[in-house]
Parts: C-alpha cells; sequence; structure tokens
C-alpha cells in the first residue's frame, strides 16, 4: 500500500494505510503487553474486593464509582461480571462490595489496581460546596481451581445465616439465604448473599475464603508479601496508588508509574488500560 500510495498519491489510499498501520500497532501493543502476562495465576479469573476508607458517605459514593469504573472496564472486555456481596452505605453508596470478573488474564490486568485511591472533588453532599478528599481500597485475588490443595478444617469455621440486603429481587429479605464464614484461626470473614440458594451463596463464599487463604499461604511459602496480595496500608492519607482529582482541575494520576490522564470522566467510564499497561511494564522491569 506504502508503494502503490508512492507511486500515485491518492488521499483515499494513503488514509487505509495509515488506518492500517494504527489498527497494527494496536495488534502489536496488545501482543507485546500479554507477553507481560507471565505470572503463575495471570490467566485466572479475578475476584475484587472494594472498601471504603476515610471519608464517610463520600468515601462510600467514592466506591460505587469505582465499582462502576471496573464494571464498564470489563464489559468492554468481553468479561463477565457478577456481585458476589454488597453492603450498603448508610445514606448513599457502598461500604463494601466484592465481585468475580471472569475471562481470560482477568486477574493478570487486575492485579495492577490493587491499593488504594484517592478522590478529590466538589462534595454533592456537602451543602456549602466544599471540596473533599476520599480514599477507598481495592483489593485483588486470582479464583483458585478446585484442584489446587487448599485445607480447611470444618471445626476451623464458624457459619452464620442471615437475611439478604439490598434492592431486588422476590427472596430478598425473607429468606435467611445469605451466608457468612468467618475462619476462626486467621480471623478472615467472608460473605455472599448474590445467590438465591443458602447452598450456592455457601459454595462462592467458601471460594472467596479459599482464595484469602491461598493468599497466607503464598505469603508464607514465598516470603514476598507483594507476590499476589502486595503491602497493605491504611486507606488513608500517603497511602494511595492513585489520584483521581476532579477539581479544581481534572487529572487522573498514578503514583507508582507517573502515568497522567487529563479526562477523568473517560477514566470513569472504565478507560483504564493506559494505567494498566503501565504498571504491567513498570513490575516487569
Amino acid at each position: 500500500m506504502l508503494e502503490l500510495c508512492s507511486e500515485s498519491p491518492d488521499a483515499e489510499l494513503e488514509q487505509e494505510l495509515l488506518n492500517e498501520v494504527k489498527d497494527f500497532k494496536k495488534q502489536l501493543d496488545k501482543f507485546k503487553l500479554e507477553t507481560l502476562l507471565s505470572g503463575k495465576y495471570d490467566s485466572k479469573n479475578a475476584i475484587l474486593t472494594l472498601h471504603a476508607g476515610a471519608g464517610g458517605t463520600e468515601a462510600q459514593d467514592w466506591v460505587s464509582m469505582l465499582l462502576r469504573m471496573y464494571t464498564r472496564w470489563a464489559e468492554d472486555k468481553g468479561y463477565k461480571v457478577t456481585v458476589l456481596d454488597m453492603l450498603a452505605g448508610d445514606e448513599a453508596g457502598i461500604k463494601s462490595v466484592t465481585i468475580l470478573v471472569e475471562g481470560p488474564n482477568a486477574y493478570g490486568y487486575l492485579k495492577s489496581e490493587k491499593g488504594v485511591h484517592r478522590l478529590v472533588r466538589i462534595s454533592p453532599f456537602d451543602a456549602a460546596g466544599r471540596r473533599h478528599t476520599s480514599f477507598a481500597s481495592v483489593d485483588v485475588m486470582p479464583e483458585i481451581d478446585d484442584d489446587v490443595e487448599i485445607e480447611i478444617k470444618p471445626e476451623d469455621l464458624k457459619i452464620d445465616t442471615f437475611r439478604s440486603s439490598g434492592a431486588g429481587g422476590q427472596h430478598v429479605n425473607k429468606t435467611e439465604s445469605a451466608i457468612r464464614i468467618t475462619h476462626i484461626p486467621t480471623g478472615i470473614v467472608v460473605s455472599c448473599q448474590n445467590e438465591r440458594s443458602q447452598q450456592s451463596n455457601r459454595n462462592t463464599a467458601m471460594k472467596i475464603l479459599k482464595a484469602k487463604l491461598f493468599e497466607i499461604y503464598q505469603e508464607e511459602q514465598q516470603k514476598e508479601l507483594d507476590k499476589i496480595r502486595g503491602v497493605q496500608k491504611e486507606i488513608g492519607w500517603g497511602s494511595q496508588i492513585r489520584s483521581y482529582i476532579f477539581h479544581p482541575y481534572s487529572l487522573v494520576k498514578d503514583h507508582r508509574t507517573n502515568v497522567e490522564v487529563g479526562d477523568v470522566q473517560a477514566v470513569m467510564d472504565g478507560e483504564i488500560d493506559e494505567f494498566i499497561n503501565a504498571y504491567l511494564k513498570y513490575a516487569a522491569k
């Protein structure tokens, strides 16, 4: 096509050539990125848990915004998103939520999102229109296959049932189908209320517990705290991996890679590949 354009200039052919080059570059970048997904569990599905931190109602609203961001990103990739558990905020937003993202390399990509995310904006919950800073933490784990041996003794489990809460569904608040499992030796607590049946919720909760225990196992065996789970920090000042600034200017900055994007709304609509790609390259180095 380049030879043809050189021999006989044609605006339409030149534009087609530029489009071909652009598409090729996009495919090449995607291929190069996939070569970085060499971790043992990168190909697995991902379990994401979001928690509201400092900031009250504002922070709980921030969690709902992040949930939408990750859902939009996943759907754009053709991934399936399932809400496993959700605790609504006192006035608005979400206190905590756990989702399962199913698709090729879901964990490999989303592991870059683990950490504290900081929001700066004019709060819609402040009548005085003041600027607020809020925090939310994102935890990311690979979904562990059933063939991975993780010993969980029945006597180490405390299992509680409770009524599901939240909007929708005839079973909500009518039957005690929701499950909360406490692993007594570690103090880990997981819950699920997404399914209609108590048994389905129990199976899902056990899957989350298994993933969490597997993290601990990996940390103890490899003595690398950031191998799977990373360093856990307080959900507050000085610990954020990324800042989303709506006011007094528009900017999203990743503090690990120094990547900056000026279009905050596009990021909130799920366009986070630039941050993910930069982190994977940074981690590979």
